[in-house]
């Protein structure tokens, strides 16, 4: 069946999504059964991490899920027998799965993870040792907004606020592409200018061309 006409303003939920992977579908709500109880979950976790120690999150969660597991198994067992059926082990496709870490895998993570580490820290000694004096005074401004950022949210409730904002700005910038790209483009450019001008008027701010070289 053809799909009936859409105004403009609608036509855009019937553009087809790009694929993306597990985590990103996740994260743009492709499937909002799966984004929504992925969000409910984490949510969940990390109230209960907040109220309780992570060692009596991690024993209630675990012992929750192996009650579930050993209720499901003596149901299955019980339906097998009033049937007279011979299933199996109901978690037999579970148990079959290779779980287990490549080695090639590991030093592909390992590789990544070793590059990552190496940039934060060179990153790092270029800001504290005012290798580019604007570049470590706009740190040092992020530093200080951080220090009212920490007086007011402790660190469990920053993770769950980057959990909610993790499952609502991907997605609401998705759906506002062009407006927030074009504001974001005027902000650009006034720092870039707000930049240029302090490194004009501050000559420490900027390499010399023998140190470029260098």
């Amino acid at each position: 069946m053809a799909r009936p006409k859409q105004s403009p303003r609608h036509a855009a939920q019937y553009v087809e999504l790009p694929p993306r992977g597990p985590v990103e579908a996740l994260v743009y709500w492709r499937n909002a059964a799966r984004s929504g109880a992925a969000l409910g979950a984490g949510l969940v976790l990390l109230v209960a991490l907040a109220c309780c120690s992570v060692v009596s999150v991690f024993a209630y969660c675990s012992l929750l899920a192996l009650t579930a597991a050993v209720a499901f198994r003596i149901y299955k067992n019980v339906l097998q027998a009033v049937q007279k059926t011979n299933e199996g082990h109901p978690f037999k496709w579970l148990l079959e799965r290779d779980v287990s870490v490549s080695a090639e895998r590991a030093q592909a993570l390992a590789a990544s993870a070793t590059a990552h580490l190496n940039a934060a820290l060179h990153e790092l000694r270029r800001l504290f040792l005012v290798e580019d004096l604007v570049d470590s005074l706009k740190f040092g401004v992020l530093l200080w907004c951080l220090t009212y950022l920490g007086a007011c949210f402790n660190g469990i409730t920053l993770v769950i606020l980057g959990w909610i904002a993790l499952f609502t700005l991907p997605k609401a910038y998705e759906m506002n592409k062009a407006q927030v790209d074009a504001n974001l483009e005027l902000a650009r450019a006034k720092i870039n200018e707000i930049t240029a001008k302090v490194r004009a008027a501050v000559p420490l701010g900027r390499k010399t061309e023998s140190d470029k070289e260098k």
